[in-house]
């Protein structure tokens, strides 16, 4: 696979997921989960006109591109201009919102003055290995790609292929010369094409060309499917998807958007609605686990992927969709997909697939288990429902045990009274070496590891969570009146944690406070600014704004992580990608102004992430600062979902 790190357009329906480049060529295509599998090499497309070499519709100089959404939908159109042959190539992309098909329509229009002989080419290469062997297969109008666990069919509505190339065309397409006798065949690579015709000047042609993919049954249910899949009207269901997407839109407008009334408020608004628009795409139905973002780098050259559920990242994207009305994906995510996940003892790893099995991981961090229990109480707050709240406390305090159990590990904090100790043991164990019973945390950057501000400011935050879910089910919910055990249990629980609490706070104020600088720093070893620093205050509201400690911090940020652009980095010698803007960083900084009441700062920081969205209003993970530009992992449900919890508070205090 060739590298393909930019996803500039992105779209799906429940099953499927697909991103494009800005000329339209297709990158990956995923079924039946948007993290598992990733079908395609490459999807090539062309067109050869009066015998010429093959038009490639994504590389050619003599190309011009323009692409863009139909409004308020995940309807994607491309438009393409040869202005060698004066053809325009009108290339419209949709996922049918109920079957595992995705349709991809050509017009082509003749704005010249000769007529034009075109004939349109297919040569697409699937992934293939020894254990996952790809063969191919021509059919009536098209080909079946295959392997032992799935089938890839390429196929046009109503047209027959002209010519096809099962094995070795990668020689000779770009000539325009196929011709295979074989029908079958086991290459991993093959090219078909379908005769356009004649194109006289000013007159439109098109072709639908149609992917479905699905399970390798036998070969019959495989055509039956196909020739059922012919059979639908394509038109219909054009409109059908747009009408589908916008309806979606205005049943998730959870801010109730007034119409902008200037380009400014155009374009929040635009990366308002994308975000509404991929947040369903980047969920997995079934299960409510949620990606961090569409892949971008299979082969791991730059980063270790990105196309998992962080329960942490997923929190984040929760509370988003808690704004948006999508109270129901939230409550599956914590009831079904963190149920699943959650270790027998009772913690979360790093990272998994959406369908609920574990995911490569290098690393633990306590923040992911702490973000469950706290993003819980942050989905109750909105919705008041007591059921959902009692259907998950015994995830919760399982979580909590283990939180619990690693403060007292590595803080070396303890809830007993202070005369319950035996001070003489004490003192002989702290000569012994210290042997951790946990695995020290990576931070939330998966870079360091060691006890870090933010961890264990989450998990203060999930101990306060704990509380609140007590108080809030108390006696008046079924099932805790008259259950004296339950109560003296709760009692006890409440109690330890309390204390921890009050130790956590303590530590934070003696360890990851530097007196030297007057600031909180983000662990104790290296001591660097880090804008996941604000988490003391927004999200998990330890401290306030204006404390003194806090306002000496936020200044030494600004000193350090603000950049010449207005964009803020993670942290101090940040060398990721050459160490760029993030997005999150700058709504970080913008919800803590919000928090402080500073609402033209709050406005500046905010306005750097309008600014600098991607084409389409889809937010990146970082932003060139040369630029300005996104340049990494487009398409992050985190960066979205941080504009729309700090657009909420915006709207508030406007």
């Amino acid at each position: 696979m060739n590298d393909k790190y930019l996803n500039e357009a992105i779209i799906g329906n429940k099953n499927m997921l697909a991103t494009f480049t800005k000329k339209g060529e297709l990158q990956r295509i995923y079924y039946p989960n948007k993290d598992n599998r990733q079908y395609i090499n490459f999807f090539h497309t062309g067109i050869s006109i009066n015998n010429s070499d093959v038009i490639y519709l994504a590389d050619d100089i003599n190309n011009i591109y323009f692409q863009y959404y139909d409004t308020d939908t995940n309807v994607l159109n491309t438009e393409i201009t040869n202005t060698y042959f004066n053809l325009k190539i009108l290339q419209t992309d949709y996922f049918l919102i109920k079957e595992n098909v995705l349709a991809k329509k050509y017009i082509f229009l003749n704005e010249g003055k000769i007529d034009l002989n075109a004939e349109f080419y297919i040569h697409s290469e699937l992934l293939s290995d020894s254990n996952n062997q790809v063969g191919a297969k021509i059919i009536d109008g098209g080909m079946v790609q295959y392997a032992n666990e799935f089938t890839f069919a390429t196929f046009a509505k109503s047209k027959p292929i002209k010519r096809h190339q099962i094995n070795g065309s990668k020689e000779t397409i770009k000539r325009g010369e196929i011709y295979d006798k074989d029908y079958i065949g086991m290459s991993k690579e093959s090219s078909i094409s379908y005769d356009i015709g004649t194109i006289k000047p000013n007159e439109k042609k098109e072709i639908q060309i149609i992917i479905l993919i699905g399970e390798n049954k036998n070969i019959s249910e495989v055509e039956n499917e196909i020739e059922r899949i012919k059979k639908i009207d394509f038109e219909k269901e054009y409109i059908s998807t747009k009408t589908y997407w916008r309806k979606y839109l205005k049943k998730h407008d959870g801010l109730n958007f007034k119409e902008p009334t200037n380009s400014y408020e155009e374009k929040i608004y635009e990366i308002y609605k994308r975000s509404i628009l991929l947040f369903p795409l980047l969920t997995n139905e079934e299960t409510g686990g949620i990606i961090a973002a569409p892949e971008v780098d299979e082969k791991m050259t730059q980063c270790g992927r990105y196309s998992y559920c962080w329960p942490r990242d997923a929190v984040f994207v929760c509370k988003a969709m808690d704004i948006l009305k999508m109270n129901k994906e939230t409550e599956k995510f914590y009831s079904t997909f963190c149920k699943k996940t959650q270790s027998k003892n009772g913690m979360w790893e790093q990272r998994f697939y959406t369908d609920g099995s574990l995911a490569p991981c290098w690393g633990y961090q306590i923040d992911e288990t702490a973000s469950v229990v706290y993003g819980i109480w942050e989905h109750y707050k909105i919705t008041k429902d007591e059921k959902f709240l009692k259907s998950n406390l015994q995830m919760c305090e399982k979580a909590i045990e283990f939180l619990k159990g690693y403060v007292k590990d590595w803080l070396e904090l303890e809830d007993q009274e202070e005369n319950e100790k035996d001070i003489v043991k004490e003192e002989i164990e702290k000569q012994k070496t210290k042997k951790h019973k946990y695995h020290i945390s990576y931070d939330l950057w998966e870079m360091c590891e060691g006890i870090h501000l933010y961890s264990t400011a989450s998990i203060y935050a999930a101990f306060e969570s704990i509380l609140n879910i007590y108080k809030a089910l108390d006696k008046n919910v079924s099932g805790f009146e008259n259950n004296r055990l339950k109560e003296e249990k709760i009692a006890k629980n409440e109690k330890s944690i309390q204390k921890l609490m009050l130790g956590i706070k303590q530590y934070i104020n003696e360890k990851l406070y530097d007196e030297n600088q007057k600031v909180y720093v983000r662990n104790a070893e290296d001591k660097k600014m880090d804008i996941s620093i604000l988490g003391l205050v927004t999200p998990f509201n330890i401290i306030k704004p204006k404390e003194k400690k806090m306002q000496n911090t936020v200044e030494k940020i600004n000193l350090s992580l603000r950049t010449y652009t207005g964009g803020y980095q993670r942290f101090e010698q940040d060398h990721y990608k050459c160490g760029n803007p993030w997005p999150i960083a700058n709504l970080w900084m913008t919800l803590y102004y919000l928090e402080a009441g500073e609402k033209k700062k709050a406005k500046e920081t905010f306005d750097f992430v309008v600014k600098t969205a991607g084409k389409h209003s889809i937010l990146g993970e970082q932003i060139d600062n040369n630029t300005l530009k996104p340049n990494w992992v487009l398409g992050l449900g985190w960066s979205h979902a941080m504009f729309i919890i700090a657009l909420e508070k915006l709207f508030g205090q406007l």
